[in-house]
């Protein structure tokens, strides 16, 4: 008598195992094809971004953590740093006056051109923004500071603005003499000199952003608000101002970015010694000359690590209170 493991498959149980078996098949299929799929994903993913991800850490991570490292030594620049004197720069550095009339002046910078920059590059953005005659050379003409070279914007200015400049020479002919000035050493205005030259170098870079994200604002919502008796103005605080916001918070952030690493203007106009004489110092500037100017450059290294975490901190906090509603839709998770 034939068991039950002796049992001959019949028909419909041959087709069921077959069946089995072609859904294990089908089953492992798909689940193969998405390993295959991840992988040539992630080695798409790093022959884009390696070239990139490799010239960022040379040229970035490297540097900050050399400076960091040197930052522990009285280093003079020559032979192997060998004489480690631990957090004492650093704790020099954040004890230190000069480092901290410096921070205060960046802070000065950074309002000064929140309050100067935004509203001059607002009010020109809307007005390119409307139809005017020869608009692309006005468009031009107040981008073309911002592309000029630093050295030959601080070198021009340097001549107009000295004490016997062109600007004191063209008052002197106008018959203003009692308004010249020493405009670049004269602690009370010479910080105005140089929101002024900053003012004009950089407006344009604002203006251009403005310009863009002004484009993107449906016409149809500034039609419908001018058809319900809007004025132009109510247009502009009403409409436009709030949907450019994420601009203006975008513009923002790179300005006040910039104010805290400003240092090729201040350096080239005023020089080593007088822009802390003038009330102009920077960060930047005060690493270069207790830096390199000193021969100590430990001690500038640590600056340039000071200056670094400050304004990391300075872009995650901002970044966390004030770009979080930009940010909030811009990364996604992925499908479930």
């Amino acid at each position: 008598m034939a068991t039950l493991n002796e049992t001959p498959l019949t028909g419909a149980n041959s087709s069921a195992a077959a069946s089995t078996d072609g859904g294990d098949a089908q089953a492992s299929s798909p689940s193969r094809r998405r390993r295959t799929t991840s992988w040539r994903t992630r080695g798409e993913i790093a022959l884009l971004a390696g070239p990139a991800l490799i010239v960022f850490f040379a040229f970035v991570i490297f540097p900050v953590a050399m400076a960091a490292y040197y930052g522990f030594f009285a280093w003079s620049g020559f032979g192997p740093a060998t004489n480690f004197v631990g957090i004492r720069n650093y704790v020099d550095i954040l004890t230190d006056p000069d480092f901290h009339q410096a921070l205060w002046h960046n802070i000065e910078i950074i309002v000064l051109s929140l309050v100067l920059q935004g509203p001059i590059a607002i009010g020109l953005a809307l007005l390119l923004n409307r139809q005017l005659k020869f608009q692309s050379v006005l468009r031009v003409l107040i981008f073309v500071p911002y592309v000029i070279a630093e050295v030959v914007v601080g070198t021009g200015w340097r001549l107009m603005l000295a004490t016997s400049g062109a600007l004191n020479d063209l008052l002197t002919k106008v018959g203003l003499e009692s308004w010249t000035r020493d405009w670049l050493s004269d602690p009370k205005i010479a910080l105005w000199s140089l929101m002024a030259i900053i003012t004009w170098k950089y407006v344009g870079f604002a203006v251009i952003l403005f310009l863009a994200g002004l484009q993107g604002i449906p016409t149809e919502v500034m039609e419908a608000a001018a058809i319900d008796g809007a004025s132009y103005w109510q247009i502009q605080r009403r409409i436009t101002l709030p949907l450019l916001a994420p601009t203006i918070r975008i513009w923002a952030f790179l300005s006040m970015i910039g104010s805290l690493q400003l240092f090729d203007l201040v350096y080239i106009i005023w020089g080593q010694y007088v822009a802390k004489v003038a009330g102009t110092s920077t960060m930047a500037t005060y690493m270069v000359v207790s830096g390199r100017g000193a021969g100590q450059y430990g001690y500038g290294s640590a600056v340039a690590v000071v200056i670094f975490f400050i304004s990391l901190i300075f872009a995650l906090v901002y970044q966390r209170f004030v770009l979080r509603r930009d940010t909030q839709g811009a990364v996604t998770g992925g499908a479930a």
